[in-house]
């Protein structure tokens, strides 16, 4: 059976020079089973005809909002209602302005405003329109309703210019919406198992100021550690996510910590850990930080810089001192070489329960990626292999063995 057997699929198609991608995507998701019904603005029109969507997906396409094929139906309310899930690809500022404030005034935004379906943004536009203050504020907005977003691509856009914007891949999108169809499966069939258990993670990278316009970091994406807050959530917990800097959107229904340095993430984790059952560090915190930041600009001179570093407080290794009997601590260890040493060392020094670890050379496992190849080690001497998953599979995985390890625990106290 084809991953998206039986569901129906809303494409929204909207007016940009990446509307050809949305022909393609619509083939994909046709051939792995799903009708897909397509809704395309009026600007879309102008860049591919409705004759090209009808021939892939078999099924008529919408436009207008007053043509009604069906008398006894209203097609924008029946297509809103029958949609199992939206997908907007591409989505362009336009859109996204209209969808984060209610505007319904053609087929697609009236459908939208109909909708409970969920629904998938794969925004593409000019990279400086993108970073726009109002179009990233209208996309924190539409995170805050539930949407979800397939983050563009950067490179060489059709307008010229070199930067983040460009629709993602239809392959891309396509695997989005499958893996987004095994998530929502896998929550109607899970139980609320984390219910009343208070959960506290980070994630993102750290930066490290050397003056007001350089810093240290690293190529963390944070898309590991909001997968795990995201799927903490789902099964019933009452999530904490401290967020170093990404491109994200950021998760409703948990409390969010924006966090910079290493002592911001250091003094926001310590301020939450007395309450927390559960403490997941998966962000990828710097190591050293300079020892003096510059306030002005350090200016280029005839010779090399050289950059004094200290070492930066050691967050894992705090939590690991002065966690109490019942709380559960899960630390990351993202390696090159020597995965399970690495790992098993980590686990005794930073007195963690668990260690989730993985070999970040290893295709599909590197930062920002939307897979993962993880082994967990506990500190029990359990090491359990994983095959190449979503980062939102990983954290179920991880959240079954958590659970399975703290009543193993509490039969042990209690007995």
């Amino acid at each position: 059976m084809q991953p998206l057997t039986g569901k129906t699929i809303i494409l929204g198609v909207t007016g940009g020079i990446a509307a050809y991608k949305a022909a393609a995507l619509t083939s994909k998701l046709t051939q792995m089973g799903a009708a897909v019904h397509v809704i395309l603005t009026d600007h879309a029109q102008k860049f591919i005809q409705p004759l090209t969507f009808q021939a892939l997906s078999h099924l008529p396409v919408h436009s207008d909002t007053f043509t009604e094929p069906d008398p006894e139906l209203i097609a924008h309310i029946d297509l809103a209602d029958r949609a199992d899930l939206v997908v907007i690809a591409p989505a362009t500022a336009n859109l996204i302005g209209k969808m984060a404030n209610g505007i319904a005034d053609d087929m697609l935004t009236t459908t939208l405003l109909a909708t409970k379906a969920p629904i998938l943004i794969a925004p593409a536009m000019n990279v400086n329109m993108y970073n726009h203050p109002a179009v990233q504020a209208n996309m924190q907005r539409l995170a805050a309703y539930g949407c979800r977003f397939i983050e563009p691509g950067e490179g060489l856009l059709a307008c010229g210019w070199i930067g983040k914007g460009r629709l993602a891949e239809p392959e891309e999108i396509a695997e989005a919406v499958v893996r987004f169809v095994d998530e929502q499966s896998h929550q109607h069939t899970e139980s609320r198992d984390l219910a009343g258990v208070r959960v506290l993670v980070t994630a993102g990278p750290t930066r490290e100021k050397i003056d007001p316009v350089r810093y240290i970091s690293n190529h963390s994406s944070g898309k590991m550690g909001y997968a795990i807050a995201e799927a903490a959530r789902d099964r019933g917990a009452e999530v904490t996510l401290v967020s170093g800097p990404v491109a994200l959107p950021r998760p409703s229904g948990i409390t969010y910590i924006a966090v910079e340095s290493v002592q911001q993430m250091y003094d926001a984790v310590m301020a939450h850990l007395p309450e927390s059952d559960i403490v997941v560090k998966a962000a990828a915190v710097s190591d050293y930080r300079p020892a003096v930041t510059h306030t002005h600009k350090v200016k280029k001179g005839e010779d090399g810089l050289t950059l004094q570093l200290e070492k930066a407080p050691d967050i894992l290794q705090a939590v690991g001192e002065r966690k109490h009997p019942g709380q559960f601590v899960v630390g990351f260890a993202a390696e090159t070489q020597d995965l399970a040493r690495h790992a098993t060392d980590k686990l005794r020094r930073k007195n963690a329960d668990l260690i989730v670890g993985n070999n970040v050379l290893a295709e599909g496992a590197g930062m920002g990626t939307d897979t993962n190849l993880v082994t967990f080690f506990s500190a029990d001497g359990g090491i359990f292999e994983q095959p190449l998953m979503s980062k939102r599979q990983v954290a179920e995985k991880l959240f079954d063995l958590v659970l399975e390890k703290r009543a193993a625990r509490k039969r042990r106290v209690d007995g």
